[in-house]
């Protein structure tokens, strides 16, 4: 399985749909969006050419999204399931095969806004997630 690197801005981006979910949902609502989140990036770095996975080469040449929608019931059930995610992935494979995710953005907002520098050539610090 590949290496999964998060860009500094999905790192922020998870951390601030967490906080929101746990402050206007509680921790169990937390603990499941972040067994989703979690399950998502397993699942596109598992096979990022899964059902769900939409080259969206009018952003950026190699962009992909992945709505967290399509790995609802890949969760343990024990956490009960998130009925309506609302995020998505924004990913690439970079040169060495590794699946780098530049976003993860809620579905109502505009794509191309939030796009991530670095997508169009230029460079941002990353960290690797194993």
């Amino acid at each position: 399985m590949p290496h999964v690197v998060l860009a500094d801005a999905a790192n922020e981006d998870i951390v601030s749909i967490l906080e929101w979910t746990h402050e206007n949902f509680g921790e169990q609502a937390r603990l499941r969006y972040e067994a989703l989140l979690t399950q998502a990036i397993i699942d596109i770095a598992k096979s990022p050419d899964r059902p769900g996975c939409v080259a969206r080469e009018e952003l950026a040449a190699d962009a992909r999204t992945y709505h967290l929608w399509h790995s609802r019931n890949r969760v343990k059930k024990t956490l009960g399931v998130v009925s309506k995610p609302r995020h998505f992935l924004l990913f690439r494979i970079n040169a060495q095969g590794d699946i780098e995710i530049g976003r993860v953005l809620h579905d109502s907002m505009d794509l191309a806004s939030s796009l991530p520098s670095d997508y169009l050539g230029h460079s941002s610090e990353q960290g690797t997630v194993e």
